[in-house]
């Protein structure tokens, strides 16, 4: 399989992150939302950014053929946000994620991006269940883990964190 094939949706493009998204990926790092309900990843520059997604992004699409997608409007070309599976450590299986630049939110895009991920894990990469965690104060990704199926499925903690978040989940139908 082609680790670095690139989807589309009806307004989207998520083609797979690379060191070319590296200011972009600074910004969306330090962005409020991000800060607030992701945390502080310690990266302060362009130059870190791109040494982020040498170290945390292609590795995972190395090994297992998937792992963050820039978003881009096809509209102006403009990247918004990103979306993806992630195999994160203190999880067992696979996660899915995303964030957008505060100028893109509530439009829709969140939604748009990680339906087609769900879809694109469960039918391409032969993933059957998915998982995602959240803060318990980060309503907008509940309502959206909601909107795309997953349904609660208690609380974890992460490896040397002291945060309680929710974990969602959803299963492949047979």
């Amino acid at each position: 399989m082609d680790i670095k094939k690139t989807f589309e949706t009806e307004r989207l493009i998520l083609k797979p992150t690379s060191e070319n998204d590296a200011a972009f990926i600074f910004e969306l790092l330090n962005s409020p939302k991000w800060l607030a309900f992701i945390g502080d990843r310690n990266v302060t520059s362009v130059e870190s950014a791109k040494e982020y997604i040498k170290s945390r992004i292609l590795p995972q699409f190395e090994r297992l053929g998937y792992a963050n997608y820039t978003v881009i409007r096809k509209s102006d070309q403009v990247k918004i946000g990103s979306c993806g599976l992630y195999d994160r450590e203190g999880l067992e299986g696979v996660d899915i994620g995303f964030a957008f630049l505060p100028g893109y939110e509530g439009k829709g895009y969140g939604y748009e991006a990680a339906n087609k991920i769900k879809n694109l894990a469960f039918d391409e990469f032969g993933i059957q269940e998915i998982l995602a965690i959240t803060a318990k104060n980060n309503h907008s990704s509940q309502k959206l883990l909601e909107k795309l199926g997953l349904k609660l499925n208690g609380t974890t903690r992460l490896p040397n964190e002291d945060e309680e978040l929710l974990l969602y989940i959803i299963k492949k139908k047979s």
